[in-house]
């Protein structure tokens, strides 16, 4: 990565810019094990890549003791490890962030006997999580899930259905958000389901990034009580805290998209003549390469703010990781769109890297929320503010 001044900023510690230099070291050191996989291939390379990170990195990504580094998740060494690990490969961002997603609902919510049992396999790679809230109907709107936990007993009965869910057919367990029948806010539960559970059916399907999705069926599928996340009737305060973590992560991913981009576009534009001169000297591509460098500072200072927020003044993070996400995410997917045109031809070859991160930043403008519902959580925030401040005069 050529710039890494970010890291003098007073968001970090000394601790975060020794992690980034590990980061950086143990790239280089691995950086055949990133190379993108073969499409037949792909289960195992994400598999190969859980491992490689175990006992390395994803102890970022989960509490002490649980095999994790700090009793709280620093959501700026969550960034700053998706960020270094996007700029190289996507699938690595990838497998480390779903482990952190996956089992985000544990770490925050869960009872010490679920930590216990996954959360120290979830940090030694031995164990692969995935987080299923989205539906066929039912994707930003999580208020709309229509997949059911009925309790009976000693147990609760799932059915319905979960799609788009990341790491499906490879992980171990999923955190599976449904509702009581009967319906009501207080009527969501998140619950864990082992991969083997009778009555889940999994079918996998392909997306344009290729990695591992699919959809999860479940029909009379039993767990036990002690499969609960928190309490009955926290499920979407579970899902919705759980994102507001990791979200601001998420443009933290997009921004080492981003970084990638704009040093292929500066590479190519100094080697690259055109009229007698290097594209480097036409103003119109120093325009375009200033623009971009601007978007990826102002997408950084959004992220490490929201993550600084969480981490240091420990407050709700709702509106900045909004912002981060839906700023970061929409402005690499201008600056990789630009840093394509600067590369012409070279720029849309198959297996080339601006065409691979062309791909690989589409689906982040969706996932944990669209761009259009982070604008509607600023303005319902910006709106709250508003109505306080008009209360208290």
């Amino acid at each position: 990565m050529s710039d890494r001044s970010f890291l003098s900023w007073p968001f970090f510690d000394e601790e975060h810019r020794k992690l980034a230099r590990e980061l950086q070291s143990w790239i280089r050191r691995n950086v055949v094990a990133l190379e993108p996989p073969s499409v037949d291939g792909l289960d195992e390379h994400c598999r190969k890549l859980v491992r490689h990170l175990g006992n390395r990195f994803l102890k970022h990504a989960i509490p002490y003791p649980f095999g994790g580094h700090k009793k709280r998740l620093d959501v700026r060494s969550l960034c700053l490890v998706r960020e270094s690990l996007a700029y190289h490969s996507g699938l690595a961002d990838f497998a480390f962030a779903m482990q952190g997603l996956g089992s985000g609902p544990i770490s925050l919510f869960g009872s010490n006997a679920l930590k216990k049992k996954y959360l120290p396999r979830v940090a030694n790679g031995k164990m692969i999580a995935a987080f299923a809230i989205s539906e066929p109907e039912a994707g930003s709107d999580v208020r709309s899930m229509q997949a059911t936990g009925r309790r009976q007993g000693d147990e609760f009965v799932i059915n319905g259905t979960k799609t788009w869910i990341s790491n499906a057919d490879l992980a171990h367990f999923y955190v599976v958000f449904c509702r009581y029948p009967e319906g009501g806010d207080k009527s969501y539960v998140a619950l864990l389901v082992d991969d083997k559970t009778e009555g889940l059916t999994i079918r996998r399907f392909d997306v344009i990034a290729p990695h591992p999705i699919g959809t999860l069926e479940f029909k009379d599928c039993r767990v036990p009580a002690s499969a609960l996340i928190g309490k009955e009737g926290q499920g979407l305060k579970i899902a919705l805290a759980t994102l507001d973590v990791f979200r601001p992560t998420v443009g933290a991913a997009a921004l080492g998209f981003a970084r990638r981009a704009l040093d292929e576009a500066v590479a190519r534009s100094q080697q690259r003549k055109a009229f007698g001169k290097t594209l480097s000297e036409f103003q119109i591509t120093q325009v375009k390469l200033a623009e971009m460098a601007l978007a990826i500072d102002a997408s950084a200072l959004l992220v490490y703010r929201a993550a600084w927020m969480h981490d240091v003044l420990r407050e709700p993070v709702t509106r900045e990781a909004a912002m981060a996400k839906l700023h970061a995410t929409e402005s690499a997917q201008r600056i990789i769109d630009e840093a394509v045109q600067i590369l012409g031809g070279q720029g849309v070859l198959a297996g080339s890297i601006t065409e691979r991160l062309y791909r690989e930043i589409r689906a982040l403008r969706i996932y944990e929320g669209t761009s259009e519902i982070q604008k509607l959580i600023i303005a319902n925030q910006v709106l709250k503010a508003a109505a306080g401040e008009g209360s208290g005069g």
